[in-house]
């Protein structure tokens, strides 16, 4: 049976067809820079920043793809854990036994910033002061109403309300709440003995909001509450910060400028170990902020996929290098040069 023409070409546009979707569809990574999707999850705290990164290096790499997903620190590790994404980002830095429950990783301290303590007082002119006692005691439970008069000695002059104390924390497990319980922890031994450190401990009182987005929301919605958060939230929610009281006696703002002098201050002990807290550094730092941290990022050394791995160290390194440029805008610290040389000894340690 002889075809005709125009059948001919019908036929032929239709195996044309078929051949471009199969190359089209056969190689996916190949739209994506030859790896893919990288993916990450984590840190809501470095979330503000690590968005900006984002768009800034696709800006430069528009071939590359990142999906960062901010589900809280807790959240990034256990995915990192299942192998669920490429690299995790964690307030807090993974001590060694927990390690041993992990793939074989390094942990990156990618920038540093302040928590915050925001709070709802309307009738403030001025910033609330506090100091680590009365701090600890109003997370404790202890302190349980405005007209303290711990809180009033502490704000001379200052039309404090008389009234309840709301007090809101995360509900989830937060790298920003072991900053927080590991600063209480240092200086307060009742909250040590009584509460502890970590992502997620077992508050004396108040009442948990999931996220950072979730504790600013309360805060807002309660006349008489104080919570704790990222300096770039409480900013973007135009909620006032307290000034609080480090050991060199002198009430200080979360700034990322008080970040930086407390990373100086600590400079020594990072250099042997980059994990080590920065929280409450000593009295020799008059300007530090004492309730600061360094926020990691946690990357596998031995990755399944070269060309993905390729792809995350090069991210890595732009942040740890470019990216310090515009971290200040955003109310985090500039890692010195001696931290971002630890950074790049340890990124090399993956293979990519």
């Amino acid at each position: 049976m002889k075809l005709r023409p125009s059948l001919l070409v019908v036929i032929a546009l239709l195996i044309a067809s078929t051949l471009m979707l199969t190359n089209c569809t056969s190689s996916p990574s190949s739209k994506e820079g030859g790896g893919g999707q990288i993916i990450g999850a984590g840190s809501t705290f470095v979330y503000p920043l690590m968005s900006r990164w984002i768009a800034d290096y696709r800006a430069k790499q528009p071939s590359v793809q990142i999906n960062y997903q901010s589900i809280g620190s807790g959240g990034g590790i256990q995915q990192l854990k299942k192998g669920l994404v490429d690299f995790g980002a964690s307030d807090m830095a993974l001590p060694d036994d927990q390690l041993k429950e992990m793939p074989a990783l390094v942990q990156i301290a990618e920038t540093a910033g302040p928590v915050c303590v925001t709070y709802n007082l309307k009738d403030l002119s001025q910033p609330l002061k506090l100091s680590p006692k009365t701090l600890s005691g109003i997370f404790l439970g202890t302190i349980k109403n405005w007209h303290d008069p711990s809180i009033k000695a502490e704000n001379p002059g200052v039309n404090l309300p008389n009234q309840a104390i709301f007090v809101v924390h995360r509900s989830d497990g937060s790298g920003t709440t072991n900053i927080f319980t590991t600063y209480l922890t240092a200086v307060n031994p009742e909250w040590q003995s009584k509460v502890g450190k970590g992502l997620s401990v077992s508050w004396p009182a108040g009442l948990g909001g999931k996220g950072s987005e979730g504790v600013t929301g309360l805060v807002k919605q309660n006349p008489g509450s104080i919570g704790y958060v990222e300096l770039s939230y409480a900013d973007e929610n135009k909620l006032p910060v307290a000034e609080i009281e480090n050991k060199a006696g002198k009430f200080v703002a979360p700034t990322a400028a008080g970040t930086s002098a407390a990373i100086d201050a600590c400079s020594s002990e990072l250099q042997k170990d980059i994990r080590t807290p920065i929280v409450d550094p000593p009295a020799s730092a008059p300007e530090a902020y004492p309730i600061s941290g360094l926020t990691f990022l946690l990357v596998p050394t031995n990755p399944p996929d070269a060309t993905k791995s390729a792809q995350t160290k090069a991210f890595i390194s732009y942040a740890l290098n470019d990216g310090q440029a515009i971290t200040e805008q955003l109310h985090y610290a500039k890692l010195p040069p001696s931290l971002q040389k630890v950074d790049m000894d340890l990124l090399s340690k993956v293979k990519g």
